[in-house]
């Protein structure tokens, strides 16, 4: 990722102060940002206020392969403008006493030490203030010291390859594998894990080994390593790499694009990243270069936001590769060896201006990932490998608009029905109907054209609607919400930076407000709620001018509570208006699903095996089978040779619609026994992968929507005592779906028919 300075134009200038990473602390002032050449727009313009500093070379920014290119600071951001640098000496003899004193805490090391690079011999006491450890007891003074894990082989072979990296006496390594050996083998035994080298502990231990740190101070800093910035689930597939996916989603969707098409997922290169706070692959001086910030920073999430920089810094070499997805992988892998103690701050300052870019719910729903505490662990089980985008509580999105000055701010999209939306919204939101996307595209696109041009006139006027960051809500119901992801979707196919969705909707909106007890303008709330239909509140107050008049006072909670009751009631109307039904003018009968079921009569009381009807629910917990096939291992086919197969007897050209919105372009093929999916490939014309095969005989239902008669579910399953069991789902938007349902329906009969004479 970074290139040796004679690949890169005219070298560096060393700057002449000492070089260090940015203060840390998370009310640190952000101060001029260095130039970025691997992003191109408005990161590829200075990223912050300012000039920029002194340093840059120029015959960098035309480089092929981007650096953190800008000088050092002169002075440090912390400081107040115009004051003068201390002499080096002085602040590390201000330190020095600090320590020394003892009661010292964080707060006073990181006003002290301003981003500055430690010394080497103040590292150790500054790392155990900053890991809260100062003071603690001998955790191992109870322990036996056997060393007697069936693992323990493992163990005393990986501590011995660290202990051979060291330049220490041999006398010393003796009792430095013994100490490294005993903390592992402790950890392990209090904590109930089985060791595995893979887990990177070494690696995680390697920067403390080097602080020479007594027996019980080492296993101390390291257990609170393991414990607070060490995520839950640090594995292949575990989910901190599905939330950073999300955030490089939000950031960068154009790489995030890109990577997912290579299936290149975040545990395949930044799994060591993470799992060693970067140690695995960095030198030494470099790892203690980060965790100098990263420890003072005390914020674990930042990890992921230094993740960020090492991809988008790459990101012009990465989207120009041709080379195999395993060569990819390495590349990306071993890209932080690259770094030098230069590229610090510049890391750490963009990694600063991109967290402050980023919603704070990305951390507040999160933050169960960190610590040992149990609590919260259940409270939020949503499955992040699912999630369409980043989500934002309904609480932060209030806030964020009304607060001054730099910050994520939200342009909120209101994507339910126009009546629920007439009946009452969120004043600032754009209203965009999803069911256009289907209904009437070339209306879609014109109002996403109005929306994006809001947005930009919401944000250069300064009203308090307006903000840089997408945020959709839909009504907070799942088979509502579907139109909604396919509009999400579109977005981020358009590689829309910033888009994220509001977590729970409206109806969580109303919650909140509830909640809060919301009893007028005083309460900062009071003109949040609008409605089209009776509400005093209107949509004038989208500007920032709340409502005139003491008498609109009492009306939010109330408003709120009467909507909250309204479109429950109404929630069953709007289904019967969105729900329609295939007829099915056979009189239902009672079908067995095989030959192998038809010993003793129909079950009593069960629905018809193969039924034709509403789509009554959005089964969320029933498998949509095209989701767990992986595309490396489908069958590629000539799509015009499988249409002209003799036994196939009818071909639907079709969109096959995932849960999440996303449209693939498609063929439904009908056999005289079963239905084929053939999902084009876009980068070989007139080739497919057979995306699924179904038995006739396993189509339990076939539904379709009043308003999109077009968009058509199948669901596959079986039946059993207890009743049907859908094993599995699949939609398609079909042109002309009538009569393909038609024809596959005939197609069912004939085989349930044949099953059984």
């Amino acid at each position: 990722m970074f290139l040796p300075r004679a690949l890169t134009g005219s070298p560096r200038p060393v700057p002449s102060g000492p070089t260090a990473p940015l203060p840390c602390q998370a009310s640190a002032p952000y101060g001029p940002r260095p130039r970025f050449p691997a992003a191109r727009g408005r990161r590829g313009q200075q990223l912050g206020r300012g000039q920029a500093r002194e340093g840059v070379a120029s015959g960098e920014e035309n480089s092929s392969r981007a650096r953190f290119t800008a000088g050092r600071r002169g002075t440090s951001t912390a400081m107040a403008e115009g004051e003068e640098t201390p002499p080096p000496s002085s602040w590390i003899k201000d330190l020095a006493d600090a320590l020394e004193e003892g009661g010292c805490d964080l707060e006073t090391v990181r006003n002290i030490i301003q981003g500055r690079q430690l010394p080497a011999d103040l590292r150790a006491k500054v790392w155990k203030i900053a890991l809260n450890v100062v003071g603690k007891g001998d955790s191992l003074a109870s322990w036996d010291g056997s060393l007697d894990l069936p693992e323990q082989t493992i163990i005393h072979k990986d501590c011995q390859e660290l202990i051979d990296q060291l330049s220490a006496p041999e006398e010393e390594k003796s009792v430095l594998i013994l100490d490294i050996e005993s903390v592992i083998t402790f950890y392990c035994k209090s904590r109930n894990v089985k060791y595995s080298s893979c887990l990177g502990w070494i690696h995680l231990l390697k920067p403390l080994v080097h602080l020479h740190l007594p027996r019980s101070d080492l296993y101390n800093c390291f257990y609170a390593i393991m414990n607070k910035f060490i995520p839950r689930d640090c594995f292949m597939k575990g989910r901190p790499f599905h939330l950073f996916r999300l955030l490089l989603q939000y950031h960068e969707p154009e790489l995030c694009s890109f990577l997912d098409t290579k299936k290149m997922t975040p545990d395949s290169y930044a799994l060591n990243w993470l799992g060693s706070l970067f140690s695995y692959y960095c030198s030494a001086e470099v790892t203690q270069a980060i965790w100098d910030g990263y420890l003072q920073q005390a914020d674990p999430f930042f990890i992921y936001f230094l993740m960020l920089i090492i991809l988008v810094n790459a990101k012009d070499v990465i989207l120009a590769q041709e080379s195999d997805k395993e060569e990819m992988i390495k590349f990306l892998e071993t890209s932080p060896a690259n770094l030098d103690l230069e590229d610090i701050e510049d890391l750490f300052s963009l990694a600063q201006y991109y967290c402050s870019k980023t919603p704070a719910s990305f951390r507040k729903d999160n933050h169960s990932l960190f610590g040992s505490s149990l609590l919260g662990l259940k409270d939020d089980d949503t499955d992040l490998s699912q999630a369409l985008c980043l989500a934002v509580s309904v609480s932060e999105i209030l806030q964020a608009n009304q607060q001054q000055g730099e910050g994520v701010r939200f342009f909120v999209v209101d994507c339910r029905p126009a009546e629920q939306y007439n009946a009452g919204h969120l004043s600032t939101a754009f209203h965009l109907d999803s069911d256009l996307m289907l209904q009437n595209p070339s209306e879609f696109a014109q109002s996403v054209k109005s929306l994006l041009e809001a947005q930009k006139q919401s944000i250069e006027s300064g009203s308090i609607a307006g903000g840089e960051h997408l945020c959709f809500m839909g009504s907070g119901r799942e088979e509502e919400d579907m139109y909604m992801n396919m509009v999400l979707a579109h977005f981020l196919q358009k590689n829309k930076e910033y888009v994220s969705i509001a977590k729970g909707g409206f109806m969580a909106l109303q919650q909140h407000l509830a909640d809060i007890n919301v009893e007028g303008p005083e309460s900062g709330y009071g003109h949040w709620i609008a409605s089209t239909s009776g509400s005093r509140n209107g949509i004038n107050s989208v500007d920032g001018d709340a409502p005139n008049g003491s008498g609109d006072g009492k009306g939010v909670k109330s408003l709120v509570n009467k909507m909250t009751v309204a479109l429950k009631t109404k929630s069953v109307n709007v289904k019967e208006k969105v729900i329609s039904f295939i007829e099915n003018t056979s009189t239902p009968v009672d079908r067995h699903v095989s030959s192998s079921d038809r010993v003793g009569k129909p079950y009593r009381g069960v629905k018809p095996v193969f039924s034709i009807g509403d789509e009554e629910e959005y089964d969320t917990d029933e498998i949509d089978s095209s989701s767990m096939s992986d595309d490396d291992r489908k069958e590629v086919v000539n799509i015009q040779t499988w249409i002209n197969k003799p036994d196939v007897k009818y071909n639907f050209p079709c969109n096959e619609v995932k849960e999440n919105g996303h449209m693939f372009p498609s063929h439904l093929l009908v056999t005289a026994t079963h239905m084929y999916c053939l999902r084009e490939i876009p980068s070989r014309k007139g080739l497919a992968y057979i995306q699924s095969r179904q038995a006739l005989n396993s189509v339990v239902k076939i539904t379709s929507k009043k308003k999109h008669p077009e968009l058509i579910t199948f669901k596959y399953g079986n039946s059993n005592t207890s009743g049907i069991e859908i094993l599995a789902v699949e939609r398609y938007l079909i042109p002309n779906a009538g009569d393909a349902t038609k024809a596959i329906k005939q197609q069912i009969m004939k085989v349930l028919d044949a099953l059984e004479s």
